[in-house]
């Protein structure tokens, strides 16, 4: 089925039962010359993927998996805030189809919690030409009825529904079809204000209502090593502002943060 969100964008919306990875069947498609904009959803997958190699756990009929690819003409070095639009779309989606019943945070960069728990992630890959890029696949993944999670998880992960149930909220749970389209909705107008920019000032207010990080102390993991310090809030380009002990701040490109308080982290 086709659904046009905005005058720029047209979204081809490819749906399957079940696949290895929405996001490997995204980028085969593009290689195939499918259109900016095409988005591939699948009810199950067997080959999830998460960031830095993890699996993603996809099990059939309970969840929201899906990866839309884009064409952009603006510079490689820019597709990696593509993952920051995208979580906050995430966000604002979420308010607007459950009535803001849950208080959703942005686990910097690419993840969306509720309760200390994971609800959400989302993981951004970008195929080159040379020296531009071919496409870029945003891959999302939101536990919206799963009651169960693998023993590995179960104090992590949590769903919309798990929620619900925990806080006893009257929110109104969404469909997977109707959370689709609402975050290609907003993602659309992000997207369009992004590449306008092509930085981050325009949503940066925002996001940090939203990022669970912020004044809160963090761990740095890079190649070089790790440290701690305290998180005040994202720069334009996306990168994450930590204070460290001596009054320096530092700007985070790469690297995984983990958070205390978050995950169950002390």
């Amino acid at each position: 089925m086709e659904q046009q969100v905005s005058k720029n964008i047209k979204h081809n919306i490819i749906h399957y039962e079940s696949t290895g990875s929405t996001n490997e069947d995204a980028k085969m498609l593009a290689r195939d010359g499918a259109a900016d904009g095409t988005v591939v959803m699948a009810d199950a997958q067997s080959a999830g993927k998460g960031r830095r190699g993890r699996i993603w756990q996809s099990p059939a009929g309970s969840n929201l998996y899906f990866s839309l690819m884009l064409k952009p003409e603006f510079a490689p070095d820019k597709a990696s805030m593509l993952t920051l639009v995208m979580a906050l779309s995430v966000v604002q989606a979420l308010n607007k189809v459950t009535d803001s019943g849950f208080d959703l945070r942005i686990k910097w960069p690419n993840d969306i919690v509720v309760g200390g728990r994971k609800l959400c992630g989302i993981l951004t890959e970008m195929n080159l030409d040379k020296n531009s890029i071919e496409s870029v696949v945003i891959g999302v993944g939101i536990n919206v009825n799963q009651e169960h999670f693998e023993e590995t998880i179960s104090d992590c992960a949590t769903s919309l529904l798990l929620e619900k149930k925990r806080t006893d909220a009257q929110v109104i749970m969404p469909g997977r079809v109707e959370l689709l389209e609402s975050i290609l909705e907003f993602f659309d107008m992000n997207y369009e204000l992004f590449c306008k920019n092509l930085n981050l000032e325009f949503m940066k207010a925002e996001y940090e209502e939203y990022l669970a990080n912020r004044n809160n102390r963090v761990k740095v993991f890079e190649p070089a090593g790790e440290y701690e310090g305290q998180a005040l809030g994202i720069n334009g380009q996306g990168e994450l502002l930590v204070k460290t002990h001596d009054g320096n701040i530092t700007e985070v490109y790469a690297g995984e943060v983990s958070v205390r308080g978050i995950y169950g982290y002390v």
